[in-house]
């Protein structure tokens, strides 16, 4: 028998990554997943990884048709939920004077309207005692360059998951965050020019406390303490970030 037998739990943003990890994590003791994406092949490989406990869903997270699918989705597969990781975002290394409305208007409607609407959504599903957990990042705490508006996004889901917390007490809901620090997803590969990129992860390694960047299992056990065993903690952040942000 596994810890999480039983326990039905979704995960936005789980197709690679910090949300895979924690997918496979739940999977492998016992928990049934559903996760969801917006690039299908990415899905697909998730889905092929986690087995029959998964469920796959393509899903973008800045479309609020999407995320009324997706909780008509949940209620029909699962009828209620554990846990709900809302993990969907993106990033942009962009310089302060070159940053765009669309830049500004993309990185929000994914990473902080995405995520208010998909805790506001799927609420109604939560069982008593179970967790909410938001991914923000060492980004809202330290001021980085190239990343202001993805920075901002993650400080707005700071203060948004301390205002969901409150509101969600009545319905036996916590609501935590974890803040990740430079983890090994790839999604600085992604998102820069590779040398860009190779300078940053070489800068970031250099400046962490542990000297080195995270791995997303590491992660994904963050995830899991306040989603289940957290029971007398909320509107928390939880730092995972080599100490970047204490030190």
């Amino acid at each position: 028998m596994g810890i999480y037998d039983g326990k039905t739990v979704v995960i936005t943003g789980g197709s690679t990554g910090v949300g895979f990890a924690t997918a496979k994590a739940l999977v492998d003791e016992g928990a049934s997943v559903l996760i969801t994406g917006r690039t299908q092949s990415a899905l697909d490989s998730a889905g092929e990884q986690l087995g029959d406990a998964a469920i796959t869903v393509r899903s973008d997270a800045a479309s609020l048709a999407d995320i009324d699918a997706l909780a008509d989705r949940v209620k029909h597969e699962f009828g209620g939920l554990d846990a709900l990781f809302v993990n969907a975002g993106i990033t942009r290394a962009v310089p302060f004077a070159e940053v765009t409305e669309q830049d500004y208007d993309e990185l929000f409607n994914v990473n902080a309207k995405g995520a208010y609407f998909t805790v506001q959504k799927l609420a109604p599903l939560l069982r008593h005692g179970s967790g909410v957990v938001l991914t923000t990042s060492l980004a809202n705490v330290t001021g980085q360059p190239l990343v202001s508006v993805y920075s901002a996004t993650k400080g707005a889901l700071r203060t948004m998951t301390r205002g969901l917390a409150r509101e969600l007490l009545p319905q036996g809901v916590r609501v935590n965050a974890v803040s990740p620090g430079p983890i090994d997803t790839g999604i600085i590969e992604r998102s820069m020019p590779p040398d860009v990129a190779e300078q940053m992860k070489e800068q970031l390694s250099a400046d962490n406390p542990m000297l080195r960047f995270g791995q997303a299992s590491e992660v994904a056990k963050a995830v899991l303490f306040p989603a289940f065993d957290a029971t007398y903690t909320t509107g928390a952040e939880l730092a995972v970030d080599g100490g970047a942000s204490q030190l």
